[in-house]
C-alpha cells in the first residue's frame, strides 16, 4: 500500500541539476525502489510503502533502511555501497541533498556499474557458463559460512513465518483465484507439516543464519572477474534469517523458471559438495516453491500498483504455477553410472541430473570429488598416487553407498558416478537404492580403446587424476558379472541421457 506522495521527491532525483550534470538521469522502477542512475553514481530511494513484508512508511523508517542497507551489503561489494544520503525540505519548499530543513527522505548512494555485468543480463546473453556458476556456488558457500548463526525460533516456525507472509501478500491481491490460493497455501502447510522435523534439525545444527535474503540472478554481478553478491534484504530481518538452502532456492528457482535447469542443477551440486550439507538437498524442492510464491506475490503487488497487467499477470501466473508444480511429489530413485576413464560417465551424470526427480533435479554423487573431499583439498587439485589404494578406494565407495542411502531415505534422487567396474562396489549401491525400497537403474558406459585414449589424453583440468597410465591399467583389468545395462558412449550425451531415462520408466515411476 503507498503511503505517501514522494513525486516530489522523485522530480528532484530525476533532474540532471540536483547531481551538478547535464546529462539525463535514467530512472528504474522496481516494486519497493527507485534508483536513479545519474552519471557513475546511482542512488536508490524507498518507494512509501507499507507491505506484509516491509514498512517504509516514513522517513525515519526509510533513512534507517538505506543506513542498514549499506552496512549490510558494504561485507560484499563495499567498493558499489558508498553511503547515505539525506534528502531535506529546502528553505523554498523544494529538496535538497543533506540540508539543515525536515528529513523528507534517503538514498543509498552507489559506485554505479554496468547492467551487462549482472547476471541476469549474463543468463539473457548465454554467457553463464559451467566455470562461471561453478565459482558462483563456492562464493556463495563461503558468504555462508560466515553469516552469523541465529538461534530464536525452531526451523519449522522460521519457514513457517515465510509462509505467514506469503498468505497475508496473496490475500491483498486480486490477481490469483480465491480458490487456487486456498489449494496453494494448503499445499505449503502440508509440506511445512512433513519437512518439519528435518527444518527443525537444522535449525539446531546452526543452519539458520543471517543471510542475503534476495540471491537471485539480478542481485549477483561479475566485478573484476568474480561473482559476487549485492542488493540484500536490509528492511525484514524474519524473511532474510533463514535456513541456508532456502536462501540458496532463490538462485536455483530463478534459473529453473528462466529455462536454465542445468545450471541450477550445477549450482546445487557444486554448494553441497563444498558445504557438506548433504541432508537438506531433499527439502530445496520446497524451498523452491516458497522463493516462486514469493516472486508471484511480488509481481501481484505490481499489478495493484499499476503496473502493466498483461505482461506482469502472465509472469506471476508462471511464477505461482511453479510452486504448485514443485509442491508436487515424484518417487526417489537412484541411478549409477559406471565405466572407465574416458567413457564420459560426469558430463553424462550433469547431463541427467537436472531431468531426474524434482527441481532442482537429483544429487550427483561423484567419487572423484569425494576422495578430494576426504582429503581436504579443491576437485582440481591432483592428488599422488597413494590417494588411490584399494583401502583408500574402499572408503570412497563406502561413503557414496552412504550418501546415496542418505538422500533416498528423505525422498531425493541420486545419480552415482564412479568407475564401478568392480563387483562390489555395484552391489553396494544397489544395495543402497534396495534398503530404501527405491528403484535402481545400473548404467555401464562402454566405447573403443582408441577412443578412451584420445578423450583421456586430451583432458584438462577437472576433479578426475585418470592418466594414460591409469586408463591401461583398467583396461588390463576384466570387469565381471556385469549386469548393468550397456550403453555406448560413442553417441552423443543429449542421446545417452534420453536412453537412460527411457531405461528409468521401465524400472518404475520417474
Amino acid at each position: 500500500m503507498i503511503v505517501e506522495d514522494q513525486s516530489a521527491t522523485v522530480a528532484f532525483l530525476e533532474d540532471p541539476s540536483s547531481f551538478g550534470s547535464a546529462s539525463p538521469v535514467e530512472t528504474i522502477d522496481t516494486h519497493i525502489s527507485f534508483v536513479f542512475l545519474a552519471g557513475d553514481h546511482a542512488f536508490k530511494m524507498k518507494r512509501a510503502v507499507k507491505l506484509p513484508y516491509a514498512d517504509f512508511s516514513t522517513p525515519a523508517l526509510r533513512l534507517a533502511a538505506c543506513e542498514k542497507e549499506v552496512e549490510l551489503n558494504g561485507a560484499t561489494t563495499p567498493e558499489i555501497y558508498l553511503g547515505v544520503r539525506r534528502i531535506t525540505r529546502s528553505a523554498d519548499g523544494g529538496r535538497e541533498f543533506d540540508g539543515q530543513g525536515e528529513l523528507v527522505d534517503a538514498v543509498v548512494e552507489m559506485k554505479r556499474f554496468g547492467q551487462e555485468c549482472i547476471f541476469d543480463h549474463l543468463a539473457g546473453a548465454g554467457l553463464l557458463t559451467h566455470e562461471l556458476m561453478t565459482r558462483t556456488a563456492r562464493m556463495i558457500v563461503q558468504f555462508h559460512r560466515t553469516a552469523p548463526v541465529i538461534h530464536m525460533t525452531s526451523g519449522s516456525q522460521n519457514i513457517g513465518g515465510v509462509l505467514d507472509i506469503d498468505e497475508a501478500a496473496f490475500a491483498g491481491s486480486h490477481v490469483f483465484g480465491e480458490a487456487e490460493v486456498v489449494d496453494l497455501n494448503r499445499a505449503f502447510r502440508e509440506a511445512l507439516s512433513r519437512h518439519a522435523p528435518l527444518l527443525d534439525r537444522r535449525e539446531a545444527a546452526g543452519k539458520v543464519r543471517r543471510c542475503h535474503g534476495d540471491l537471485h540472478l539480478r542481485n549477483i554481478c561479475l566485478l573484476d572477474g568474480a561473482p559476487r553478491l549485492f542488493d540484500c534484504i536490509e528492511f525484514n530481518d524474519q524473511i532474510a534469517t533463514v535456513d541456508v538452502l532456502y536462501d540458496l532456492a532463490f538462485l536455483l528457482m530463478d534459473l529453473w523458471h528462466r529455462g536454465f535447469p542445468e545450471h541450477a542443477n550445477l549450482v546445487m551440486n557444486r554448494y553441497l559438495d563444498e558445504a557438506d550439507d548433504e541432508d537438506g538437498f531433499p527439502l530445496l524442492p520446497f524451498f523452491m516453491a516458497v522463493r516462486a510464491a514469493v516472486r508471484a506475490h511480488v509481481t501481484a503487488t505490481r499489478i495493484e500498483e499499476g503496473g502493466t497487467s498483461g505482461k506482469l499477470a502472465d509472469e506471476a501466473r508462471s511464477y505461482f504455477d511453479l510452486a504448485h508444480t514443485l509442491l508436487g511429489n515424484q518417487p526417489a530413485r537412484l541411478v549409477a553410472i559406471g565405466g572407465l576413464s574416458g567413457t564420459g560417465k560426469t558430463t553424462v551424470a550433469e547431463a541427467l541430473a537436472p531431468r531426474l526427480g524434482l527441481a532442482p533435479g537429483s544429487r550427483i554423487i561423484e567419487s572423484d570429488r569425494i576422495r578430494k573431499a576426504m582429503y581436504g583439498v579443491a576437485a582440481e587439485t591432483r592428488l599422488p598416487a597413494r590417494s588411490y589404494t584399494p583401502d583408500v578406494s574402499r572408503r570412497v565407495y563406502r561413503e557414496m553407498a552412504w550418501r546415496s542411502a542418505l538422500i533416498l531415505a528423505e525422498g531425493g534422487s541420486v545419480v552415482a558416478d564412479a568407475v564401478f567396474d568392480r563387483t562390489e562396489n555395484r552391489e553396494a549401491i544397489e544395495k543402497a537404492a534396495s534398503d530404501e525400497r527405491v528403484p535402481f537403474t545400473g548404467i555401464w558406459l562402454e566405447a573403443d580403446a582408441a577412443v578412451l585414449w584420445q578423450r583421456v589424453g586430451a583432458r584438462r583440468g577437472g576433479p578426475s587424476d585418470a592418466t594414460v597410465d591409469v586408463l591401461a591399467r583398467q583396461l588390463e583389468r576384466q570387469v565381471e558379472d556385469m549386469s548393468w545395462h550397456r550403453i555406448d558412449a560413442g553417441g552423443s550425451v543429449t542421446d545417452i541421457a534420453d536412453a537412460i531415462l527411457s531405461l528409468c520408466r521401465l524400472h518404475g515411476p520417474n
